[in-house]
């Protein structure tokens, strides 16, 4: 997802040609760039349908708190990219094409999760914040402060504080609520043992 102002240079470019690529780069093993891990996704960029916005928004701004001061401006809008294939580079003469099928989540696992997820986000949050502390300080290196779980998906979970956002990465992708209860646990009990 893409959050985009009409009035943007590239939101204009979007709308002539929707064919597009996405660069994610992970960290070098050393001053040479190209040890970097790397995926270029390629697909095509569209506007989200009015019908899917408002639960979108919403999953957006619980990742992205710093987007609410201009996600209502009447400029912006929310895009999707349907993708086509990706580039996996893992570093120097590293590389591998994926196909669609090696990308995308199993579909009947993304809808449990996604039935799941409010309820599982509460009860996380109501019922184990200590633990979302824990996981966010010591599993994930990130400073002290009032976590919170604010989203859930097949690969992972994503924690918040304030403006501060952290990914926790799922051991391998998840089939439904129960696989995410037993990645949760797992975490909480690696985070705890860090603690002591």
């Amino acid at each position: 997802l893409l959050w985009l102002s009409t009035l943007s240079e590239h939101t204009r470019q979007l709308r002539a040609e929707p064919r597009c690529a996405l660069l994610f780069m992970g960290a070098p093993e050393g001053p040479n760039p190209q040890t970097a891990p790397r995926v270029t996704l390629t697909g095509l960029a569209e506007p989200v349908p009015e019908a899917e916005v408002a639960a979108l928004k919403s999953r957006w701004l619980a990742r992205h708190p710093y987007a609410g001061l201009y996600a209502d401006f009447a400029d912006f809008a929310l895009w999707r990219i349907r993708p086509g294939g990706a580039l996996l580079v893992g570093g120097f003469a590293r590389a591998v094409r994926l196909r669609l099928g090696d990308l995308l989540p199993d579909p009947a696992a993304v809808a449990a999760v996604a039935a799941a997820e409010a309820g599982i986000i509460a009860h996380m949050n109501q019922d184990h914040a200590d633990a979302v502390a824990l996981i966010a300080e010591r599993l994930l290196g990130q400073g002290p402060g009032p976590w919170r779980m604010v989203a859930v998906d097949v690969d992972g979970a994503d924690l918040a504080e304030g403006e501060r956002v952290c990914r926790l990465d799922f051991s391998a992708p998840i089939a439904g609520p129960e696989e995410a209860r037993t990645e949760l646990v797992r975490a909480a009990r690696e985070a705890r043992a860090r603690a002591s």
